[in-house]
C-alpha cells in the first residue's frame, strides 16, 4: 500500500501510470473472481513456463501461498488508496517546514510525514483491515483447509450445517472485536501524540 501510494504521488509518470492501472483493476474486480483468476491462471502460468523452460513438468500451486498473493494484491490496492488519502491530507507546509529546517528526505518522512499519514490513514486502515479478514473466508473456495472449509465439512458430516457455521461466524466476530479494540487503541496513541 505504501509503495503504490508512493507511486501514485511519484512526479515519474510511468511509476503514476502503473499504480492508477493497478489500483483501478483490482478495485474494479470482485475479491472472490481475482482470488480464482489467480489460483488458476497463476497455476497455467507456471505450468506453461516450465513446459518452455523444462525446468519442471507439472507444478502445483499451494492454495494457501496464493491465497495469501490474492488477499496481498487485493487489499494492497485499498491501502495504496488508504495511504495515498492520507498523505494528500497532510499540508504542504509541514514538508515545507521541515526542509527549511534542514531536514533531509528521510528524517523528514520519519519525523513529519510518516505520524501524521498514519493518524490519518488510521480511521480506512482500520476499515480494510476488518474487510481483509472476512475476505479470508473466500479463500475457501479455492480448496483452502481454512476455518470455514473445516465447518462445511463438519456440517456435512452431522447434517448440522447451522451450527458448525455459527461457531465461525462467533470466531470471525470475536477476532474482529479484538482487531477493532487494539486498532482503536492504536489509534488513540496516535492521537495523543499529536498533542504532545
Amino acid at each position: 500500500g505504501l509503495i503504490g501510494a508512493w507511486a501514485k504521488s511519484s512526479k515519474f509518470s510511468a511509476a503514476r501510470r502503473a499504480a492508477e492501472t493497478y489500483t483501478t483493476l483490482v478495485r474494479g474486480v470482485p475479491d472472490l473472481v481475482l482470488m480464482l483468476l489467480l489460483y488458476y491462471g497463476g497455476q497455467a502460468v507456471v505450468n506453461r513456463i516450465g513446459d518452455a523452460t523444462g525446468l519442471w513438468d507439472t507444478l502445483q500451486l499451494d492454495p494457501f501461498t496464493v491465497a495469501v498473493a490474492a488477499i496481498g494484491v487485493i487489499f494492497g490496492s485499498y491501502m495504496t488508496e488508504t495511504f495515498r488519502g492520507a498523505y494528500l491530507s497532510i499540508p504542504r507546509g509541514q514538508s515545507e517546514g521541515g526542509k527549511a529546517l534542514g531536514m533531509n528526505g528521510w528524517i523528514l518522512f520519519k519525523l513529519v510525514i510518516w505520524p501524521q499519514l498514519m493518524r490519518n490513514a488510521m480511521p480506512s486502515f482500520t476499515n480494510n483491515w476488518l474487510s481483509l479478514m472476512k475476505t479470508t473466508a473466500l479463500a475457501s473456495v479455492m480448496g483452502l483447509e481454512d476455518i470455514v472449509n473445516k465447518a462445511n465439512a463438519a456440517g456435512r458430516a452431522t447434517h448440522q450445517p447451522f451450527t458448525f457455521i455459527f461457531i465461525v461466524l462467533i470466531i470471525y466476530l470475536g477476532l474482529t472485536i479484538a482487531s477493532d479494540v487494539g486498532l482503536r487503541f492504536l489509534a488513540r496513541r496516535l492521537r495523543v501524540a499529536e498533542t504532545v
